[in-house]
């Protein structure tokens, strides 16, 4: 009886010791930022002048995300670069542009119900759809996003793919 109950506790402490990073931290959003690069529907299609390279001469574009009930304060980003004509991620981490420019960049917020539904790509929490119905909510260049929505779907798709905790906000 000892023994299960040690060789329990040890696979309990072993699995606490690898679990994932919380949903949108600084190490989530790292993870995001290498996802958004192994997708060819982000990279491929807002690569170029169309989206990408619409930086305001800055040479960069930014996406702040952030969980509702988190509040603002636990934001992260991701820096997207147009390079060679795609839209690479070139860091995914803690907010490090304190100021957003609304002709260019995007701030992206909503519950953990409707993260989770965006990412799940469930009915009704496409892009559109999110938008449209208030899952998420949305402050940039709202022309330019309704010019890229396909792509867009599948940013709120890897937001379901790259695994994150919601017990807890970030730190």
């Amino acid at each position: 009886m000892m023994i299960r109950f040690t060789a329990a506790l040890a696979a309990l402490t072993c699995s606490s010791a690898v679990s994932a990073a919380t949903f949108m931290d600084a190490d989530w959003a790292s993870a995001a930022c290498s996802a958004w690069n192994s997708t060819p529907a982000l990279t491929n299609d807002l690569g170029g002048d169309a989206w990408a390279g619409n930086d305001a001469g800055r040479g960069y574009k930014v996406i702040q995300l952030y969980r509702a009930k988190c509040g603002a304060g636990s934001k992260v980003e991701l820096e997207i670069r147009n390079k060679d004509g795609k839209a690479h991620c070139e860091r995914g981490g803690a907010v490090q542009h304190a100021t957003l420019d609304p002709k260019v960049d995007y701030l992206m917020y909503a519950s953990d119900e409707d993260w989770d539904c965006m990412g799940k790509g469930s009915f009704g929490c496409g892009a559109m759809g999110a938008m449209m119905t208030g899952k998420l909510k949305f402050q940039g260049p709202k022309g330019e996003a309704m010019g890229v929505m396909g792509p867009f779907d599948n940013f709120l798709l890897l937001t379901g793919k790259v695994p994150g905790e919601t017990a807890a906000c970030p730190k």
